[in-house]
């Protein structure tokens, strides 16, 4: 797997860090929304880079320019709930593609452990396809693998980059034993460890709670 941990460098993607997991501006729902929606920005203007582009030309009121634009098909799928705002900023740069939305959520089945289940899939054919699949908290990496595995019949991409705000070195690892060499991953910032109940540390808490409210536990 090939890892662009993008808080690194300094730059003003560690303000909007700092704001989703500080616990005075989390009580602000719009606010950390759209701190998910800015970072989803910033990540997938870092990942376009790594596109392939053509040439086409483009008539202005006062003549023609050739520009570079991406060449290929992409669809973004994000994992329902807590990927939504995320979704949005990876859609606000590529306005074009395709859509999908697959639901992963935890069953827990005692007090520190839970299954990944995934209820629900709506996405396009994702054969020869540039696929994004985005979810905010990578934290043991099960959630990424059991919806990449829920993807398969829908088509082989050409290319798999996956987007998360915050991650574990523990989830990050799963993730390199599990998918294929070329898929990128892009990463806002890394934290060291997770807590008996699987959760990032120190983390944020947990990012659909914080962006759309409380939920009834299952």
């Amino acid at each position: 797997m090939i890892i662009h941990h993008l808080g690194e460098d300094p730059s003003i993607l560690n303000r909007f860090i700092a704001e989703l997991r500080d616990v005075n501006i989390q009580a602000d729902r719009m606010r950390f929304r759209y701190n998910l929606e800015r970072i989803g920005e910033i990540l997938c203007y870092e990942m376009s880079k790594f596109l392939q582009y053509k040439s086409e030309l483009v008539k202005t009121p006062l003549g023609e320019k050739k520009v570079q634009l991406p060449k290929d098909e992409i669809v973004i799928c994000s994992i329902l709930r807590a990927g939504l705002a995320l979704h949005q900023g990876l859609m606000n740069y590529f306005d074009y593609a395709d859509n999908a939305f697959i639901s992963a959520y935890r069953k827990h089945t005692s007090e520190t452990d839970f299954d990944i289940l995934v209820e629900y899939l709506a996405s396009p054919s994702l054969e020869g396809k540039i696929l994004f699949l985005a979810d905010p908290m990578l934290a043991t990496g099960r959630s990424f693998i059991n919806v990449y595995e829920a993807l398969a019949p829908l088509g082989k991409p050409k290319q798999t980059h996956l987007f998360a705000v915050i991650g574990s070195e523990q989830g990050i690892e799963y993730l390199e034993e599990k998918f294929p060499e070329d898929t990128h991953l892009w990463i806002a910032t890394i934290d060291p460890a997770l807590n008996k109940h699987g959760y990032i540390v120190p983390g944020l808490g947990d990012a659909g709670d914080l962006a759309f409210g409380n939920k009834m536990q299952g």
